[in-house]
């Protein structure tokens, strides 16, 4: 069976993914944010991540477009419209994370790579960090955007469980939609979250900003300092570069054990 040869990737995940697997040759565009590995960054850029240059994707002639989330829902329905081969996914925790690995793995003919790549992720990240009895989960709230407050998509909330934390915001992770995950300040003040995380989809979160808001002065991350930034790059992609955000998330929980363990 014929597989894809020249092939479009509309999210940074994709191109990450395809690269992991051997396939790194076959992309002949990608979108603005694919940093991953350095060779992506030369190829022909067609897409940011909601807005897309059609005509650029269809002077490639791709017999593939990988695009991700219902935010690319328009662009999918109108790159069919336009003739093109799309596989389109959506996913939103771990366990859909690993299964559109194999998906594209399958679609590409790559797929015992694609298996070997998902195991190794699935080691690495693991499971619920167990902690000795008697010790304390810092309770986290990750800030996926500022305005409005939107708490982290469903993946980031299993990645600080990995790391050893607790998602202060746990009955949002089924909320698939960013706007379904708007929270108020109030109630982040209420839930008083140990450590506040930070991650604004592309541009810099200001943690000065975070902590001057109306009210936080109060939370328990604030007062001790326990304020961080995670790129959203390292942890809003939703493929094999999760493993740097799951990285700094349990360097910064460790950190908040050995703060209150003095």
């Amino acid at each position: 069976m014929p597989v894809p040869s020249r092939i479009v990737c509309l999210s940074a995940e994709a191109v990450d993914v395809l690269y992991r697997l051997g396939c790194g040759r076959r992309i002949v565009g990608v979108t603005s944010f694919a940093a991953e590995p350095p060779a992506a960054r030369r190829k022909p850029r067609v897409s940011g991540f909601s807005s897309v240059n059609f005509e650029k994707i269809d002077a490639l002639k791709p017999d593939l477009v990988i695009t991700f989330s219902d935010v690319q829902a328009d662009a999918a329905r109108e790159l069919v419209r336009r003739g093109h081969t799309v596989l389109a996914t959506n996913q939103r925790s771990l366990p859909e994370i690993f299964k559109t690995i194999r998906l594209v793995g399958r679609v590409v003919g790559r797929a015992p790579e694609a298996g070997r790549l998902v195991d190794d992720l699935r080691r690495k990240i693991g499971g619920p960090k167990k902690f000795p009895r008697g010790t304390t989960s810092p309770k986290v709230y990750f800030e996926e955007w500022d305005a409005p407050h939107i708490s982290g998509i469903r993946w980031v909330g299993e990645l600080i469980e990995a790391a050893g934390g607790r998602d202060i915001f746990p009955e949002l992770r089924e909320c698939s939609r960013a706007p379904d995950r708007v929270v108020t300040g109030d109630e982040v003040v209420r839930r008083r979250p140990d450590i506040i995380i930070a991650s604004w989809c592309g541009k810099q979160a200001k943690l000065a900003e975070i902590c001057r808001r109306p009210g936080w002065e109060t939370i328990p991350a604030v007062r001790h300092g326990q304020v961080y930034e995670i790129k959203s790059a390292h942890i809003l992609q939703p493929g094999p570069g999760l493993l740097k955000g799951l990285q700094q998330l349990r360097k910064i929980i460790k950190a908040w054990h050995h703060s209150h363990s003095r």
